[in-house]
Order: C-alpha cells, then structure tokens, then sequence
C-alpha cells in the first residue's frame, strides 16, 4: 500500500532545529525544472536583482525555517568533470544561499569510505527521514517518510561525514 507522505513544506514547517539534504546524482530531471534547466543550456540566466522572478514557495519555507532558529544544511556528491547539469545546479544554488540554506560539495573520488543510503534523503532533527526515490533519468518517481532507528542513523552519519569533507559552495568550482 502506498504511504502518504507529507508535503515537503509541511514538513520543514514542523522542523524545530535541524534539516539536512543530501543529493548523490549527477542529473535531476524535476517537474519545470528540466525546463528551466534547458533555458539555462541556451543561455538564459537569472536575474537575481529580480526577486519575483526566480522566489518560490520552496526557498520561503526554507527562509522562514531559518528565521525560526532551524539550521538547513545541503550536500551534494558530484563527478568531475561535473555534468551539464551539476554547473547549471551550481549556478541556481545562489538561490539556496540567499533563502538561507548553507551549503557543500563534496567530489565523488573523495567519497569512496563513507557508507551511504541508496537513495537522496531529507533528514529533520535527526529522527525524521524523506527519502527521495528517482528512475534512471532523474525523474522522482517516489517518496517515503521513516524513523526508522537503524535509517536515521544511516543517513545522520553519511550527511555529517560528507559534510565534513566537502568544499562550501562559495569556493567549489565548477
């Protein structure tokens, strides 16, 4: 039976003092994402001046988690020579940054000891995990919600120790 799982926003919004995300594919392919993505390949860039334009639903529930005291923290484990898509997900983390998010990147090479779950994760106060489920083209094509003692500590450890070695956004290049 299919578990019904929360939104995302929900469940940030009941967050009191941590969420962590960790990403572990080198290509998404998420809703308009992908055209947004495709915008980017032929050029477009964002104004970030231009609030409006490019401020969403997600990055305000992120802001206003942060406001509240909760600390957001993002990892994600690329390639390199990074893909197409992983220097345009560079480009739109600014977007991450500015609603409060901080943020790492940790090259997969350097990543070859750290034990991790099969699948991307969210994980709120250490007890809490969403884990994303994705097909071969980086399309989601599921979700489940667990606390699920022995997954918590799973995905806890792996985020902390990527985070540990990976290089803050702000001087990752791509």
């Amino acid at each position: 039976m299919p578990q019904s799982v929360p939104s995302f926003i929900d469940m940030l919004a009941d967050c009191s003092q941590s969420a962590v995300h960790l990403e572990m594919r080198d290509a998404y392919a998420i809703g308009d994402e992908a055209d947004e993505f495709t915008a980017w390949q032929q050029g477009h860039r964002s104004d970030w001046d231009d609030r409006a334009a490019w401020w969403h639903p997600f990055y305000q529930g992120v802001a206003d988690a942060v406001a509240r005291g909760v600390v957001v923290r993002r990892a994600r484990v690329v390639s390199e020579p990074v893909t197409e898509y992983i220097r345009y997900e560079h480009y739109i983390t600014h977007a991450n940054v500015v609603a409060g998010e901080q943020v790492r990147w940790l090259p997969r090479c350097r990543a070859t000891d750290i034990a991790f779950p099969g699948n991307d994760f969210w994980l709120f106060d250490g007890r809490l995990v969403r884990v994303n489920h994705f097909n071969g083209d980086g399309v989601m094509v599921d979700q489940e919600v667990t606390e699920d003692p022995s997954v918590v500590k799973l995905c806890g450890s792996a985020f902390e120790a990527v985070w540990e070695r990976a290089v803050p956004h702000e001087e990752f290049q791509v």
